[in-house]
């Protein structure tokens, strides 16, 4: 029981850092030249999930500034950040609900015993 509660903590940790992860390329999206970071959910050697970022460096649009000089944009794709965003959302209300369903059949094991 309590190593399954340990595993629904490491979920909830890993989308927790995808969520913000989503958000941190989200709040640049404007930002000229920055580069968006993708984030991958893996297990490690005890089967619990990490999370793994890695820059993605490819190149964003060009725009023509004011003073005739090219600048590149950002790379980050707001849909796919919102799918993202909202992946992660229910990966972690998932993680959350087997929690609280641990945490009820440990009170109710409590109950019995007391």
């Amino acid at each position: 029981m309590i190593s399954g509660i340990g595993a629904s903590l490491a979920g909830l940790a890993a989308f927790e850092k995808k969520l913000s992860n989503a958000a941190n390329n989200i709040a640049n999206s404007d930002t000229s030249g920055y580069k968006k970071t993708e984030s991958v959910i893996t297990e490690d050697g005890a089967g619990l999930p990490e999370v793994s970022l890695k820059r993605v460096d490819s190149p964003g649009p060009l725009v023509q500034e004011p003073d005739g000089k090219m600048s590149e944009q950002s790379n980050v794709d707001l849909a796919e950040e919102l799918t993202q965003s909202m992946v992660a959302q229910r990966g972690y209300e998932a993680n959350l609900k087997v929690l609280q369903a641990q945490n009820n059949m440990l009170g109710s094991a409590l109950d019995i015993l007391v």
